[in-house]
């Protein structure tokens, strides 16, 4: 697999907070944006298998939609222990979104990579999980990953945030009352685009949606017969729901696209109220309230990236 290395801007996280603090504004009542330590991330709501999102930090997308759209290509298949190896991290921890690795599963969904990845001395780690389309009702089937499944596959496209996994400084954010048109992380990524302009800066981390409910979508099991050739069609292929907080987040977004054609934010989200799926936008700006934790990427590996592309299916 091709693979290519590109350093990101890194701001002083205390510089990066001001310029967070003051965009967010424009698109929440009530913004708080502070740096801290991170939280212990093996607590509740989160349950990762690590404490902290610090350390060699990177923005690792693989694959890509065109390897999905307009028809399924089943040979792009990937192992995130060698992801992590590739990026010259053995022994990452690897969160982020992308696709369920069919080939192990039997059928499409929505991954939610949660991975402390194997090293010379430990065993990985398998903390994912998967939404699929109940065949039942039609509703949201959420798994933990390693309770059914075995390996440490992802498939087609993947977005993943790479670190260390330790403790130390993040940046906070709070809002509440959505009173913009923007998402959370779109209002994140377009404010450094707009202060950073030409400099792309990665971000990576998780947030929570503590109140309201949010628009997600899963995908089909069965990948499309018929070419999906518009985002019309996408649409129509695709199962979308309204979800509940408390919901537990996983982005991961690149200011500006450096030229390698990257999609710039995707977000998963899991519960432990059995909803999860692709993050959208709330639909509760009056009551939504979220807090988030996030720590910019030293670095962009881009892992086997399409020869041939389009824009259709990146919301």
């Amino acid at each position: 697999m091709s693979c290519a290395e590109y350093s990101f801007h890194v701001p002083d996280l205390q510089e990066l907070g001001g310029v967070l603090q003051k965009g967010l504004k424009a698109n929440f009542a009530d913004v708080q944006v502070s740096v801290v330590d991170c939280p212990d991330l093996t607590k509740e709501p989160f349950t990762f298998p690590v404490k902290g999102i610090c350390g060699k930090t990177r923005i690792v997308e693989v694959g890509g939609v065109p390897y999905l759209l307009p028809l399924v290509n089943k040979e792009k298949v990937y192992d995130v222990n060698k992801i992590a190896k590739e990026v010259k991290l053995p022994g990452a921890f690897i969160l982020g979104a992308g696709a369920g690795p069919f080939h192990i599963l039997g059928f499409n969904s929505e991954f939610m990579p949660i991975i402390l990845t194997e090293s010379e001395n430990n065993p990985p780690i398998n903390g994912s999980y998967i939404a699929r389309i109940n065949p039942e009702d039609r509703g949201c089937l959420l798994e933990k990953y390693s309770d059914k499944y075995p390996g440490f596959g992802c498939a087609l496209l993947a977005n993943l945030f790479a670190s260390e996994g330790k403790p130390g400084k993040v940046i906070e954010v709070k809002v509440r009352r959505r009173t913009g048109k923007l998402n959370f992380v779109t209002c994140l990524r377009q404010t450094i685009e707009e202060h950073y302009g030409e400099k792309p800066v990665g971000m990576g981390g998780t947030f929570v949606v503590q109140k309201g409910k949010v628009k997600t979508h899963i995908m089909p099991a069965e990948f499309s017969s018929c070419p999906l050739k518009s985002d019309e069609d996408v649409n129509q292929w695709l199962h979308f729901y309204e979800m509940t907080a408390p919901l537990v987040c996983l982005p991961v977004f690149v200011s500006r696209d450096p030229g390698f054609d990257l999609r710039l934010e995707h977000t998963h989200c899991f519960s432990h109220h059995g909803e999860g799926g692709h993050y959208h936008y709330d639909t509760t700006p009056d009551t939504v309230e979220y807090v988030g934790y996030f720590s910019p990427a030293e670095l962009l590996y881009r892992i086997d990236q399409p020869k041939e592309t389009h824009s259709i299916g990146r919301d």
